[in-house]
């Protein structure tokens, strides 16, 4: 079969050593990155709770981290990191759920030598509590604990340089937002932490939430800064919108939250 390949360089983008190849093979087109070759990416799913569980390796070290993991899926999760030959470093969690139980704990057990993460302002029971500017570390890759309370006090948005990428939990969804109408909400802090946080990173960055609902897998921050129906408006908007949108009491709330204090181990 006869290919063609063509490389296209982005210098407009600091991203290191990385490159963007487009490569055609008859009708087939791939798209890799120069630095996919050390580094590993997965994004899972529970159907439940339409959580995102997102694992990442460094190839050539093994060590990876896990975040936001779900406890029903623990055991999957854990033999795919076995079959993987990765090694667990980190559990990690954008905030304390509210809308399932967290697998961090389970996946200690599972995998020994596994800490658990989350922010030192949830209030929940883990090995490692970050701040703000704090950094997590596996193999050559490190990922920024950025602050972005407003959904929870906890909340965290984990930025990923490296990779252009950002994890933002419950903060910011594709199209959406976490409410804020329980468990510490602030509509107010919740926009000044996405416009300040998340919405001045670099457009081409890729987003990946904590749920969708709505079948979609990830976002940008620039289409967000152009699509988000409600992230879009002046402050006050934004508010009213939040305060009038009637939402049901979480149905797993008095279950997961307590469990979640406690990392999942109940």
């Amino acid at each position: 079969m006869n290919s063609m390949w063509l490389k296209l360089i982005i210098p407009k983008y600091n991203i290191g050593k990385s490159f963007c190849a487009i490569h055609k093979i008859g009708n087939m087109r791939l798209i890799s990155s120069g630095q996919e070759q050390r580094f590993f990416f997965r994004q899972l799913f529970d159907t439940v709770s339409s959580t995102y569980t997102y694992l990442l390796g460094d190839i050539h070290t093994r060590e990876a981290v896990l975040i936001d993991p779900v406890l029903e899926h623990a055991e999957r999760d854990a033999t795919l990191i076995n079959e993987l030959g990765f090694k667990l470093v980190y559990a990690m969690n954008t905030h304390m759920h509210a809308d399932h139980v967290t697998g961090t704990g389970k996946l200690k057990s599972l995998l020994p030598g596994t800490k658990s993460v989350i922010g030192k302002a949830s209030g929940a029971q883990a090995d490692i509590h970050l701040v703000d500017g704090d950094h997590v570390k596996f193999g050559e890759y490190k990922i920024l604990a950025a602050a972005t309370p407003g959904h929870t006090n906890g909340c965290l948005t984990y930025i990923f340089d490296q990779q252009c990428m950002a994890f933002t939990g419950d903060t910011l969804l594709i199209r959406g937002c976490g409410r804020t109408d329980f468990q510490e909400g602030s509509s107010e802090r919740l926009y000044k932490s996405v416009h300040s946080r998340i919405f001045t990173l670099p457009e081409h960055y890729t987003l990946y939430p904590a749920h969708d609902y709505k079948g979609q897998t990830a976002t940008t921050v620039g289409e967000e800064k152009k699509y988000n129906p409600r992230l879009t408006k002046p402050l006050e908007e934004f508010i009213h919108i939040m305060d009038t949108l009637n939402l049901p009491y979480p149905k797993m709330i008095d279950k997961a939250l307590p469990a979640n204090r406690v990392c999942g181990i109940y």
